[in-house]
């Protein structure tokens, strides 16, 4: 990647000009622009912390996450982390997708936050927020000094991406899995590479996720898929599903999670917008499903989960747990938070009784299930 070209944006506001958003941010080094990402900003900061507890009482199956990048050039009109960005006085929309904040020494706090004698080598997930291997880390290369801390630490670790940069760091993290439990997950819901393009225009198409797929099954690492979003009357007939699942086996996936579209505020908004736009015709049946609320009606995300089961059943899938194929009679888990949590078999990782590390990186579903 060149960025020769690369320019500063003045940081500094003129007398009696309009603050720019964001600005200032605490520990800013430089805004950059560069050819090579036309429209996008990196805001480069030094990060004071880069460990990030969970909230408690969350459902998620990790307490730790580390999220090097804030805002994501994938663009994903459904995201769910677009809110976040107006933490940051930016907006949940084309700011999300075009102001990405860089934690430039997110390795080196993070190796010293992993050596205070208070860490307790909990799992640290990565890419809960923001994709870690979005393109600009093909600039930043953040992941590698990470993925050495936290084995050097004796931390397990997680990765969930739509990233194929991912491919490059295969050699690392078979070496990080001999010395600590790893977990890898993919995210593709759909197969349809024009519907990929049109809805998530930054990330790599279905056919290349699918061989990063294959590329980290055959070099003995684990890898579950999360099938998240599946887009009613877009991606969710049961051609769009057996097309799905069926390469998920094919490309050799640990398991698989799948689940309807989740729009939260500021999501919610975003995603409607395009729908107005490119679906007119069914943006009033959204509303209808959505109502007021975040998640889509339990009827159907019950006919969903019915159809999810039969295909993932169909394509080998039938014992990996997950999101609304689960049984929602059942009052436990009724709650589409309870969805929420479920990771694939091999994204999580899993200690194995008397294994190795790269015993519990490889292992399949039926070690994965007994988290849930």
């Amino acid at each position: 990647m060149r960025w020769e070209a690369q320019a500063l944006v003045p940081t500094p506001n003129p007398a009696g000009a309009a603050a720019p958003a964001l600005l200032p941010l605490a520990g800013l080094v430089r805004s950059v622009t560069t050819p090579e990402f036309a429209g996008i900003t990196f805001h480069e900061v030094t990060a004071k912390t880069v460990l990030n507890r969970v909230p408690a009482g969350s459902k998620m199956p990790f307490e730790w996450t580390v999220n090097p990048y804030r805002g994501c050039s994938h663009a994903c009109v459904y995201c769910f982390a677009r809110k976040t960005h107006t933490y940051l006085d930016f907006d949940a929309g084309m700011d999300f997708d075009s102001q990405v904040v860089v934690k430039v020494n997110a390795a080196e706090v993070l190796r010293k936050e992993l050596n205070k004698a208070s860490w307790t080598r909990q799992q640290v997930a990565l890419g809960t927020n923001t994709d870690p291997y979005q393109r600009a880390e093909g600039r930043y290369r953040l992941m590698p000094g990470i993925i050495n801390a936290l084995a050097e630490s004796g931390t397990p670790l997680s990765i969930l991406t739509k990233g194929t940069l991912l491919a490059r760091d295969i050699p690392l993290l078979k070496s990080a899995a001999t010395q600590v439990p790893v977990g890898l997950g993919i995210s593709l819901a759909m197969t349809n590479e024009a519907l990929s393009e049109a809805i998530e225009p930054g990330t790599p198409g279905p056919r290349a996720r699918l061989r990063l797929v294959s590329r980290l099954r055959e070099a003995g690492l684990p890898c579950g898929v999360m099938a998240m979003p599946i887009l009613p009357w877009l991606s969710d007939s049961d051609e769009a599903l057996d097309s799905l699942f069926g390469s998920l086996a094919a490309a050799g996936a640990t398991g698989v999670t799948a689940g309807a579209l989740y729009l939260k505020p500021g999501t919610r908004e975003w995603f409607m917008k395009w729908i107005a736009a490119n679906h007119p015709e069914l943006a009033g049946r959204y509303r209808r499903l959505y109502g007021t609320g975040s998640y889509a009606s339990k009827e159907y995300r019950t006919w969903l989960a019915g159809r999810v089961r039969y295909f993932k059943a169909r394509h080998g899938f039938s014992h990996s747990s997950g999101f609304s194929h689960r049984d929602l009679d059942k009052p436990d888990l009724d709650d589409p938070r309870v969805e929420e949590a479920q990771y694939p078999a091999g994204s999580i990782p899993v200690a194995v009784p008397g294994g190795s590390p790269a015993d519990s990186a490889a292992s399949g579903p039926g070690v994965q299930d007994s988290l849930f």
